[in-house]
């Protein structure tokens, strides 16, 4: 049986909180420094509060110390790894190969993706460093991920929703070289999601002013079935900088599709964690930040249409298509619209010109929209909804509540009450207390009793069944003090219970894959670099960030599996490679970049100019 975990991202304590409650198995977050988010750090007393909310209903958490660790940062890094094991991290997602060496607790590890995780040789010998579970390249193809699922026993993890990085994750140095500032170390400019122009070698313009790198979001909701089957077990959703409506939605709607699954396939999966979410909204993944979907790669390598992976209008939100202007005016609009529309919406659109534009709705009369400014719109105009009111008051209150079901056995012998309770986690508790002789009662008592039991509610359980001896009198007092205390002994119990997964042995005799090492590997102080070498590497240069020096402008900036080429329909394996010249530039302001495609292996390098 496949245990699926659902993985969600926490920009804070009380997002982390919240994607537990909305239906996540386990949740990433990062702490104070090394997180590959310098936006998203967060204290070890709120990320050890997350822990002990989480490991209520067995769920994970997982801390991310995935950047890039310069030498003077070693002992730094590993006094933060020994404060995170105190507060009972389940396991760190790793980006540096150094911190194997480190002295470090017993804490599972967890090779990040910017470890660039494509093959299986790859797969194979990070697996032989002890990490505990693989986060794959979001590039990968279903044969590609069935392929290193045959090559390790471990996890693996996959990306199924959210933002894209065109480049592979680990491979992109556009932001150090041309702004200084390190996509290894948390710091991505995100060049990728600026306007270029497209140019030929003698500069002229091919196309002006698009989007032409910045990628469409990740929807694999459609997918998971063929993605469990493949190999892949804990399903990762992008976004420790989204915020906690965004989290709560997409949280909600991986869940219950993962629920619907699992009652399809009762005997193959199973979710990583307990308890039953019930929501106060309907999930709906168009209504949060989105730039259209695509499913990338997954289905295939060589995906046959073009114009589908990038959105090369506007790196903005999407939203949801809601319907057409019939006629504008100033402030006012008349639309044909397939919902309601909600005073305090967000409305976007499309020019003639094919430039994004938008506005937000004042009030909402029918089909009658009064803007909040004059609006120069055309009729017949598709309009989306980027900001829906209604759903996001309904996400910003208590939208979500999590319980772990109980059933309930009360019996009475020699002057001992006795409440025995077993949950689905697999906690089985008794407690009695010293009464007196119950009296016979006059009338049943099952569903007094049963209710008295059943009050909850400050607590993460809801009782389900419940036997008890419904011919005695026993006071509601004494009910609540019983109740009371055993809940507190089944709490005591999840916590005594869980298990904790530990780092695994390093296997010395794996050698690496490739004996020479070049920046793009990422070898950035000196305890990275003799692991390396003790498995085999002979040649290693060290990363661009610790030699700024040794950027050039044959320096591969971005190593992407994305094709301009093909995202314009001019694929050169196609016929339609005659809509572009073979040479092509990449310009946005002072900077110029060279696209290179390898049709080999159908891949795309940008270099400087």
């Amino acid at each position: 049986m496949t245990t699926i975990e659902l993985l969600a991202p926490a920009r804070d304590a009380d997002i982390a909180i919240a994607a537990i409650d909305h239906g996540a198995d386990a949740v990433y977050i990062g702490p104070a420094h090394h997180g590959a988010r310098a936006a998203a750090g967060n204290s070890i007393d709120d990320i050890a509060r997350v822990c002990d909310h989480a490991h209520r209903f067995n769920a994970r958490v997982y801390a991310t110390v995935n950047t890039l660790v310069y030498d003077h940062e070693l002992t730094d890094v590993e006094r933060l790894i020994k404060q995170l094991h105190h507060a009972r991290v389940d396991a760190l997602i790793v980006q540096d190969l150094g911190i194997l060496r480190l002295n470090l607790p017993p804490i599972a590890l967890h090779a990040s993706t910017q470890c660039d995780i494509r093959t299986p040789a790859k797969a194979r010998f990070l697996e032989s460093l002890g990490f505990s579970q693989l986060v794959l390249a979001r590039e990968l193809t279903l044969e590609e991920i069935a392929a290193i699922r045959q090559a390790v026993k471990v996890p693996l993890e996959c990306f199924v929703h959210g933002a894209l990085c065109v480049s592979y994750s680990g491979r992109c140095a556009a932001s150090f070289a041309l702004k200084g500032r390190s996509a290894n170390r948390g710091e991505c400019a995100q060049l990728c999601r600026l306007p270029y122009d497209l140019t030929d070698d003698e500069g002229r313009v091919l196309v002006h002013n698009r989007h032409l790198l910045s990628l469409r979001d990740l929807n694999q909701s459609h997918c998971l079935e063929p993605l469990l089957q493949a190999g892949a077990s804990s399903l990762k959703i992008e976004g420790r900088l989204k915020d906690i409506g965004y989290v709560k939605n997409v949280v909600a709607h991986y869940s219950q599709a993962l629920n619907a699954l699992i009652h399809k396939h009762p005997d193959q999966y199973r979710r990583a964690s307990h308890g039953t979410c019930s929501y106060t909204f309907t999930p709906q993944l168009n209504k949060s930040f989105n730039r259209g979907f695509t499913h990338y790669f997954l289905l295939g390598r060589r995906p046959p249409g073009h114009g589908d992976m990038a959105s090369t209008l506007t790196p903005k939100s999407l939203g949801e298509p809601i319907g057409q202007v019939v006629k504008a005016s100033g402030r006012h609009l008349r639309v044909e619209a397939d919902v309601p529309i909600n005073n305090g919406d967000g409305l976007s659109y499309f020019t003639q010109q094919q430039e994004y534009q938008g506005f937000r709705v004042n009030r909402a009369e029918g089909y009658d929209i009064f803007t909040n400014k004059p609006v120069d719109i055309a009729a017949g105009t598709r309009l989306m909804r980027t900001s829906d009111q209604a759903f996001d008051q309904t996400l910003a209150d208590a939208s979500s509540r999590r319980l772990v079901s109980l059933r309930a056995t009360l019996t009475y012998r020699a002057y001992r009450l006795c409440l025995t309770l077993d949950d689905y986690r697999g906690n089985h508790v008794v407690h009695s207390i010293a009464v007196d002789e119950p009296a016979q009662a006059k009338t049943p008592q099952q569903q007094r009793q049963t209710t008295e039991l059943g009050k909850l509610g400050n607590t993460i359980y809801r009782l389900t069944s419940a036997q008890v001896p419904g011919h005695l009198f026993i006071p509601a007092s004494v009910l609540a003090q019983l109740r009371r205390e055993t809940i507190q002994l089944l709490d005591r119990s999840q916590r005594m219970r869980r298990h904790t997964d530990s780092r695994r042995p390093e296997r010395y005799d794996t050698p690496i894959p490739s004996s020479t090492l070049t920046p793009a590997d990422n070898v950035a102080n000196h305890l990275a670099e003799q692991l390396l070498r003790d498995h085999g590497a002979t040649h290693i240069d060290p990363a661009l960030e610790t030699h700024p020096e040794a950027i050039a402008t044959d320096t591969p900036l971005m190593h992407t599996r994305y094709c301009i080429r093909r995202q314009l329909g001019a694929c050169l394996r196609t016929s339609g490679a005659r809509r572009l010249p073979q040479s092509l530039y990449l310009r946005s302001g002072d900077a110029t970049l060279l696209v290179t495609c390898n049709c080999d292996r159908c891949e795309m390098i940008l270099t400087r100019v």
